[in-house]
């Protein structure tokens, strides 16, 4: 719900659009939907605005990618931890013939079933949700248990997943993706390990993981770029693109006025492909 609500303010605070989501808004169900509305400037303090542009770039960063993967021939398109997605619904009549399958923990997709249906939307053809806990399954398995073709690419999104995985898990899950046909595409996010981080970033980025474990949500894992170029290369796929807060608000936030940007170095966006 925090990201859905980010990537939804976007589309009611900032009028020059980074990411475009008509359904955003709704998504979040009526009653948040209303409040959202009734009181945007709630979002609007420092925090909450490099917050939403995290939640935004790192969306646009993904899906520009999976674009890429569509154009080059991808037919299969798998959101690893979707919550409240809404690629299917913007993509269901411009892009029929792309087949998603949204991965996630039943109760997460038991809910978003119920606003789809408190909004009246029917679930596109081409969406498949996939009831998978990656500490117990890998995003492959839970693939192959969906009906994906894997002798075909497939394009995975993975988001705001792997910081709450423990480094173990990570590197499983990575190494599982040595199963994919060459062609295949990942978009991730990323913790940057705190040793590469200024000192004064380091004492943001606690303070910052301090408040998620506070709220039941605490941050497992983190990684260098080089230790994660290592464990993709071992699947088989040569990062493209490994960027960091300065890299993304250079691409997706520059010379704007209203002060949207990312702060800190903390979090880092990848794209990978499978040679």
């Amino acid at each position: 719900m925090r990201v859905a609500t980010a990537r939804a303010a976007h589309q009611i605070l900032e009028d020059d659009l980074v990411f475009k989501d008509p359904f955003a808004v709704a998504s979040l169900g009526s009653a948040n939907a209303a409040s959202l509305i009734r009181e945007p400037l709630v979002h609007n303090d420092v925090s909450s605005r490099s917050m939403r542009a995290a939640m935004v770039a790192r969306t646009r960063f993904a899906e520009d990618s999976l674009l890429s993967a569509i154009a080059n021939g991808t037919v299969q398109y798998c959101v690893v931890g979707a919550g409240l997605d809404t690629w299917a619904l913007r993509a269901a009549s411009t892009l029929p013939a792309v087949a998603t399958f949204e991965l996630d923990q039943p109760s997460m997709q038991h809910w978003k079933a119920r606003l789809y249906a408190e909004n009246k939307w029917a679930q596109p053809e081409n969406l498949r949700y996939v009831a998978t806990d990656l500490r117990e399954m890998s995003a492959v398995d839970g693939l192959r248990a969906g009906g994906a073709d894997l002798s075909k690419p497939v394009s995975l999104s993975v988001l705001g997943v792997l910081v709450y995985l423990d480094n173990d898990i990570v590197e499983r899950e990575i190494a599982t993706l040595e199963q994919l046909a060459v062609g295949s595409t990942i978009s991730l996010d990323y913790r940057l390990d705190e040793t590469q981080l200024h000192p004064m970033e380091q004492v943001m980025m606690q303070f910052t993981a301090s408040m998620m474990a506070a709220g039941g949500e605490p941050w497992k894992s983190s990684c260098t770029p080089q230790r994660m170029g290592e464990l993709l290369a071992r699947a088989g796929f040569r990062v493209d693109e490994d960027l960091g807060a300065s890299d993304l608000n250079a691409r997706y936030f520059a010379g704007r006025r209203d002060g949207l940007q990312i702060a800190g170095e903390g979090f880092r966006c990848l794209s990978a492909i499978k040679d």
